[in-house]
């Protein structure tokens, strides 16, 4: 080590980034969330609407684009924080509450409190969002700067204690990082849950001058946007926890394995990188000191299979991207045949929170198993959708009913689907089973990279399974026989089933199939493909046998197992929306005035249901057998 003290130097960057961010805050401001959530729900344009009427009202006041602050149902989303005032989230955004907002609140001292969502502080006066069910069980950690800071400024990381876990990891031994990560238990949150300490361990042993730490950032599973949403509103946090990885391990050279479809993370990440290093955080002599580490972003091209260690390396060496065999691990002959540690987004973003505030204050979040936190993408059939973290042993039903909203409309709840493509299929009697890698492995699912999709009695569990089976099907690299044949075969048979075509045997055959798949395959890809099939098997089977046995779907989702048929008693005469709604001119007026649906014609996109006036629901979906009155007196 050099003579400076790397503490002395992050102290003086500290406060003045401290004094620099306070100063602004002496002006009210305008926290706008413009992660991916909120710019697909018009953030953007309510930025520049507060923009406008900042500058046409002549007010001094400052718009700043943050991250993701987790409530994705309310996109868009601002937070005002007015000297004097809490501050306060506001939600639903359009052009006509901007300019209240700005007017009444920025403008003059009305809060206009029947708009808000929740104040972010105590108060006297507006609940905070701790007030609510969600802040019982909610416990941020690794979310806690997102939506709240400038992703794109880091002394906005600076000024709340960032880059301070370096600082002091570079007064001791890289032994001492190591030690501390081992007694945390952190467990890898890229699914497998493999001890990051361990990983990080066998990669010393291995020996060697040249190292590499590596980020997965290929998050590609359908509804997930965990990793998505750090990078774009956190990114210096991981890049502190990678840089403290490497420190460890004794690495010069990292990469961000980013997929390019993530265009807002990757500008977000490589701006952290250029400030990081001009502010002497990475490159050489970081913080004064003898120890040298870069990044560098590394852009996937969006396959899911890339997101498999030994395929992502690959990818990085410029071949296909496909799964090699093991061993040799990662952690001994890794990229470009050197030893490497690979983790998750999440799992470096714990990292400097353990070095910071110690083992024991992580063990003492969450199981003894799996201690820490779970970060979810709440999607699907539940009120309140968006980014959640939660203590690990939390259990499904208060994740969904209490942190969710439960579903909307007093909707009977069906399944969860957890841990992605690759996860499983759980019913009601599960919403009991805590949240951590073991539990959910006993109950047939896997705690994934954190995808959770909720669906209510209109989901057909089949159909659900034919759905991530698709997926992961198309994404198959194809290296193995067992994954490339056996996924296809076990769609086909899914098909099958969806079509009515099944019989006695196809139900043993399907599962006989999935476990051959699940134990023969090479990666996890194969492995895992069949869960949503097993489970749905072990916990929905009387659905598979009402497809097959009976011809019909109970849940009137498979469109060749339903037919629309117009209840004669409950039709208008006078009524023609539903001719009107249909595509294909299917609808027609009998002799008698009323409605009629000629069934070869129909090609069953329920536009004539949702069209028909809610006075009469005279269009009815139902499931053969079953028929309709007009083609039960047609039969006579």
């Amino acid at each position: 080590m050099s003579s400076n003290n790397p503490l002395d130097l992050y102290r003086k960057m500290h406060d003045e980034a401290q004094a620099r961010i306070k100063s602004k805050e002496d002006k009210p401001q305008v926290l706008i969330g413009t992660a991916t959530c909120g710019v697909a729900a018009g953030a953007l344009q309510v930025r520049d609407d507060f923009v406008r009427e900042i500058e046409e009202k002549g007010l001094d006041a400052e718009v700043v684009e943050v991250g993701c602050i987790g409530h994705c149902y309310a996109e868009p989303l601002a937070i005002i924080a007015k000297p004097g005032f809490p501050p306060v989230c506001y939600g639903y955004l359009d052009e006509g509450l901007v300019h209240r907002l700005v007017e009444d609140f920025l403008g003059g001292d009305d809060p206009s409190y029947e708009y808000a969502l929740a104040a972010l502080e105590r108060n006297d006066v507006f609940p905070t969002f701790e007030d609510f069910p969600r802040g019982i069980y909610e416990e941020k950690l690794i979310l806690e700067n997102c939506g709240f800071i400038d992703a794109r400024d880091i002394d906005s990381y600076i000024s709340r204690e960032g880059y301070s876990a370096l600082a002091t990891a570079l007064t001791q031994e890289p032994q001492a990082v190591l030690e501390e990560v081992k007694a945390a238990n952190l467990r890898g949150r890229g699914g497998a849950g493999f001890p990051a300490g361990l990983k990080w361990e066998a990669a010393i042993k291995s020996g060697g001058n040249e190292k590499y730490v590596i980020c997965n950032a290929d998050e590609g599973d359908p509804g997930a946007f965990m990793d998505r949403s750090i990078l774009e509103s956190d990114p210096h946090l991981v890049i502190e926890g990678m840089i403290l990885c490497a420190y460890a391990i004794g690495s010069q050279m990292g990469y961000l394995y980013i997929r390019a479809e993530y265009p807002r993370a990757v500008r977000h990440v490589q701006d952290a990188i250029d400030q990081a290093r001009e502010r002497g955080l990475l490159g050489s002599s970081i913080l004064g000191t003898e120890f040298d580490f870069d990044l560098e972003i590394f852009q996937g091209s969006g396959a899911f299979v890339c997101g498999e260690a030994t395929a992502l390396i690959s990818s990085m060496e410029g071949r296909m991207g496909m799964p090699q065999s093991r061993p040799p691990r990662l952690a001994s002959r890794g990229f470009r045949g050197m030893p490497t540690v690979l983790n998750n987004v999440k799992t470096f973003a714990y990292v400097p929170l353990i070095i910071h505030h110690g083992a024991e204050w992580f063990k003492s979040i969450g199981t003894e198993e799996s201690p820490g936190t779970a970060v979810f993408s709440l999607v699907g059939k539940v009120a309140n959708t968006g980014l959640v973290e939660v203590p690990m042993g939390t259990s499904l039903r208060q994740l969904i009913y209490d942190v969710g909203g439960g579903l909307p409309g007093n909707r009977d709840f069906k399944a969860v689907q957890i841990g992605g493509p690759s996860g499983g299929c759980l019913p009601e009697s599960a919403l009991d089973v805590p949240i951590d890698f073991d539990s959910l492995h006993q109950a047939g699912a896997i705690m994934g990279s954190g995808g959770l999709v909720v669906m209510d009695q209109d989901d057909c569990m089949v159909a659900v399974s034919r759905y991530f089976l698709e997926f992961t099907q198309h994404e198959s690299c194809g290296k193995c026989t067992f994954c490339r044949i056996g996924t296809k075969h076990m769609l086909d048979t899914l098909v099958d089933i969806t079509q009515g075509k099944g019989d006695t045997e196809t139900l043993g055959l399907l599962e006989e199939l999935a476990e051959d798949v699940r134990d023969g395959s090479l990666c996890n890809l194969g492995r895992t493909a069949p869960n949503p099939i097993l489970t749905t098997l072990r916990y929905f089977k009387d659905e598979y046998k009402a497809h097959i046995e009976e011809g019909r779907c109970p849940a009137l989702v498979c469109r060749d197992l339903i037919l629309y048929y117009i209840e004669p008693p409950k039709c208008s005469k006078l009524c023609n929306v539903c001719v009107g709604s249909c595509p294909t001119e299917a609808i027609f007026t009998r002799e008698d005035g009323l409605k009629e649906i000629d069934q070869e014609k129909c090609v069953k996109c329920d536009n004539c249901r949702k069209a028909c006036p809610t006075e009469y629901n005279a269009v009815v979906k139902l499931s053969p057998p079953v028929l309709p009155p007009q083609k039960e007196k047609a039969v006579k």
